[in-house]
């Protein structure tokens, strides 16, 4: 029987796991055109939502796959995580 704090300490562990895939392949992914940003969140679409934590690539805007160089095409998964894309538009700084 599973208890809130066995749950947690999954949690945690998991969120380890993608925290060190992050470090391992941010560098790589922020090369990528189109690419602004990556951070670690829960995978969901716009009619699901899902317990599992993802990378989340953060991109100007989704492009069809044949208006991409193949360097640029983001991977389903990296190391077993899943690989969420979310178009955020145009970051600026404000101040």
């Amino acid at each position: 029987m599973s208890t809130k704090n066995d749950h947690s300490n999954g949690d945690l562990t998991t969120f380890k796991r993608v925290l060190a895939v992050k470090a391992a392949h941010q560098d790589e992914l922020l090369t990528k055109t189109n690419v602004l940003g990556i951070g670690i969140g829960y995978h969901q679409s716009d009619d699901e939502h899902s317990e599992s934590i993802a990378l989340i690539v953060l991109v100007r805007e989704k492009k069809p796959l044949t208006e991409l160089d193949s360097h640029d095409i983001l991977p389903n998964q990296i190391d077993g995580v899943p690989v969420v894309v979310r178009a955020v538009g145009s970051i600026r700084a404000h101040g």
